[in-house]
């Protein structure tokens, strides 16, 4: 009996996470393994069979009922191999030392900072953060495996989000703003007019200007979509006769870009990471983040396009890194030769 006890204790003290290690796989899973054990013996007079009966019964009662205790086999055939004591051992002092056990976990793993019970929850159905695969994905990769993990399933979701956030940044996390910047980037500053400002981004088609002042500090951005927006004035005119009004001036319209322009700017550090900027095109909304120095100066421009655009080199880069080491692989010989 001690020695089960002692697998247990392994469990809840060394592996608290562990669904194993729960309260009620260890109160449970013992205590029914221990009744079942003496219901064999009471029943079975050859220990040998009843042993074997017992594990067996123990086993298939545990699994359904959501209480796997890997010592409860061995408390099943401990309660065979001393079949004098009969049910009182279950109640005394089997289940008696596994409360006292299961107490001792509870006041250790709360003095050393660890969680116990701990919870098995999982999270619902969905997306997990970042969109590497779902809830469903997980589901799905459990039901093909078809065993029985000694990890929950809220853990195994956990970590495989975090091995595949880790995996992404290790692949593109040496990649600086620098790195994919487009430099000299063209700007503007807040006193020049529209039509000198349209006839830049139509010679350069570019869909953004920043807009900085003397000192190269940015203090606001301008967009075709703030052309677009200021252009919708008069619904009988088209969309190029509003724009060609626009920039060529009317009575009571706007007629610089500090006047249009949007402020303050999204923008990042030449040497920050280009995978902190994801969040940013994803769900921030933002299209064009101005790239600035140490000192805030303008230095570059990146866009969704060029954020794509490496991510598509790198991962075909990788792709035809597989490849490559998939031809290079030995190729074996059949042991024997193809039967004629």
């Amino acid at each position: 009996m001690m020695a089960s006890l002692g697998a247990s204790a392994v469990l809840v003290f060394g592996m608290p996470s562990s669904p194993f290690a729960q309260p009620w796989p260890v109160l449970g899973g013992s205590t029914l393994s221990a009744l079942v054990g003496a219901g064999c013996a009471a029943v079975i007079p050859d220990v040998a069979l009843a042993g074997a009966l017992a594990v067996g019964l123990a086993i298939a009662l545990m699994v359904p009922l959501r209480c796997l205790h890997p010592p409860g086999g061995a408390m099943a055939l401990y309660m065979v191999l001393n079949a004098g004591g009969g049910w009182r051992l279950a109640a005394f002092p089997i289940l008696f030392n596994v409360l006292v056990l299961l107490v001792a976990a509870v006041a250790y793993n709360t003095l050393t900072g660890r969680r116990y019970p701990h919870p098995q929850r999982t999270r619902p159905s969905g997306e997990i953060a970042g969109g590497a695969f779902t809830s469903a994905d997980v589901d799905a990769a459990l039901a093909h495996y078809n065993q029985v993990l000694d990890v929950s399933r809220a853990d195994l979701e956990g970590l495989l989000h975090l091995a595949g956030r880790a995996a992404f940044q290790r692949t593109l996390g040496d990649l600086r703003c620098s790195d994919i910047m487009s430099k000299p980037p063209f700007a503007v500053e807040a006193g020049v007019s529209l039509k000198e400002a349209w006839a830049l981004m139509r010679a350069e088609g570019i869909k953004a200007l920043p807009v900085v002042n003397a000192e190269r500090w940015v203090v606001g951005i301008i967009t075709v979509a703030d052309f677009m927006r200021l252009a919708n004035l008069d619904v009988h005119e088209g969309l190029g006769q509003r724009l060609r009004t626009l920039v060529k001036g009317r009575s009571g319209q706007p007629g610089t870009v500090g006047e249009i322009m949007a402020s303050p700017v999204q923008v990042a550090r030449v040497g920050q990471h280009a995978m902190d900027l994801v969040p940013l095109f994803s769900q921030g909304g933002h299209h064009h983040i101005p790239i600035v120095d140490v000192e805030a100066r303008l230095v570059g421009m990146i866009t969704q396009t060029d954020l794509v655009r490496t991510l598509a080199a790198t991962v075909q880069g990788h792709d035809e890194e597989r490849v490559a080491q998939g031809r290079n692989a030995p190729q074996f010989a059949p042991a024997e030769p193809p039967l004629p």
